[in-house]
């Protein structure tokens, strides 16, 4: 477990969730995961704002978390994929409170 879990963990739990989800891309990460496996270079695309060191440390730390699954297969070049685990998958309804928390507020903020 992560350092920053354990002590979130001495806090609460909102404190747990925030720590293991709370990053630029990492609910993005898992909303697209939701959609099935990915490689690095799909997430890379659906992600174009996000430069790749940050979402390679971010996926890392969603599979040290037990959130995700990073399959490697031994070929030249090599091929990694990314999946949710079903720690990761049980985040589903969590998502989309949160993508539709986004976009009404979305719907609001441009009618002000």
């Amino acid at each position: 477990m992560r350092l920053p879990v354990q002590r979130a963990i001495e806090v609460c739990s909102v404190e747990v969730a925030v720590s293991v989800l709370g990053g630029t891309w990492k609910l993005t990460l898992v909303k697209h995961l939701l959609g099935g496996t990915l490689r690095f270079g799909e997430l890379c695309r659906l992600l174009p704002l996000a430069n790749t060191r940050t979402l390679t440390r971010q996926l890392r730390e969603l599979e040290e978390d037990g959130i995700l699954i990073r399959t490697v297969y031994p070929q030249v070049p090599p091929k990694v994929e990314y999946s949710l685990s079903e720690l990761g998958e049980s985040l589903a309804p969590v998502v989309a409170a949160m993508d539709g928390w986004g976009a009404a507020f979305e719907r609001s903020s441009t009618a002000r």
